[in-house]
Order: C-alpha cells, then sequence, then structure tokens
C-alpha cells in the first residue's frame, strides 16, 4: 500500500467516523430535549431508569466517544487511539450479537415481561402524572400490539439494517486495524 493510499484510507476513516460523530450529537440532543420535556415517562415502574431520554443519551454518547476516537485516530495516526477505537467497536459489536441471541432465544419471556409490564403500567395511568403522558403519547401512535404487528411484518427490514449496521462496524474495524498497520510500516520505511 502506497502513501497515496494510506491517505484514502486515512480520510476515508475520518469522514465516516465524522458523519456517525454528527449523529451522536444528534441521538444526544433528541435525549437531552425528551429528558428535559419529559414527555415520555416511565412505562415500566420496575425499571425507573428505562426511559426514551436515558435510552437515547447513553446510546448518542457512546456513538460520539467511538466516533471520537476513529476521527482523532485516523486523522492524527496515532496507534493507541486507533486500537481503542478497534476494541470498543468489537465490544459494541459482540454486546450486539449477544443482545440478538438473548432477544431471539427468549423472545416469548420478553413478550410476556412487556406485556405485564405494561399492564401494571396502565394501572398507574391515573395515579401518575408522567405515566399518564406516556401512554397518552403511545396511544397517539397505536397500541402495543399495533406495534408489535408492526415489528413483526417488518422483520425482514429491521435484520437487513442490523446486518448492515454491523457490517459497517466490521468494515470500521479492518479500517482502523488496517491504517494501524500501515503507520507501522511507513514509520519504519522513513526510519522513526
Amino acid at each position: 500500500m502506497g502513501m497515496s493510499s494510506l491517505k484514502l484510507l486515512k480520510y476515508v476513516l475520518f469522514f465516516f467516523n465524522l458523519l456517525f460523530w454528527l449523529c451522536g450529537c444528534c441521538i444526544l440532543g433528541f435525549g437531552i430535549y425528551f429528558l428535559v420535556h419529559n414527555d415520555f415517562g416511565v412505562l415500566f415502574h420496575k425499571l425507573p431508569f428505562l426511559t426514551l431520554g436515558n435510552i437515547l443519551v447513553i446510546v448518542g454518547s457512546i456513538i460520539m466517544v467511538v466516533a471520537f476516537l476513529g476521527c482523532m485516530g485516523s486523522i492524527k495516526e496515532n496507534k493507541c487511539l486507533l486500537m481503542s477505537f478497534f476494541v470498543l467497536l468489537l465490544i459494541i459489536l459482540l454486546a450486539e450479537v449477544t443482545l440478538a441471541i438473548l432477544l431471539f432465544v427468549h423472545e416469548q419471556k420478553l413478550n410476556s415481561y412487556v406485556a405485564e409490564g405494561l399492564t401494571e403500567s396502565i394501572h398507574r395511568y391515573y395515579l401518575d402524572n408522567s405515566t399518564k403522558a406516556a401512554w397518552d403519547s403511545i396511544q397517539s401512535f397505536g397500541c402495543y400490539m399495533k406495534t408489535q404487528e408492526w415489528f413483526h411484518s417488518n422483520f425482514l427490514y429491521i435484520g437487513i439494517i442490523i446486518i448492515c449496521i454491523c457490517m459497517i462496524q466490521v468494515l470500521g474495524m479492518s479500517f482502523a486495524l488496517t491504517l494501524n498497520c500501515q503507520i507501522d510500516k511507513t514509520s519504519q520505511a522513513i526510519g522513526l
């Protein structure tokens, strides 16, 4: 691999990570908006931290940190940042695969747990304003059964999107490793 292909790889990795960093900023912004306005309250009272705002803040923050490591590692040609980017992507990929397997294996338990949690939550409709607001906003989009039907009818498309996300992660990991190896070769060639 020549110097021109190294620069190309470096800038491709930088711009893709910059794009993901901006997406992470948007997701984090939506999460903060939902936390501040509290339009979506707690639906599962056994898991009070499981709100839309909290989930979006966590996901957005993770995307921003990982993408930042990829951006800075590629543009600065920093091996430590590139390997940190690789390791974090690998951990996220393994967590996604593990979660997918667990959801597939325990689908019936999950369905009954969600139905039980939502039934318990609906009984608090008149007792808690945040629960009332959450249910009102959910009912404006459709009930649990409609959501479940939509999920099952679009299962193929959801699977394709998830596979594409995993492929992008694997591509990012391979770019990071390739760039890391090329940094070694380039530094050896110029005598550093």
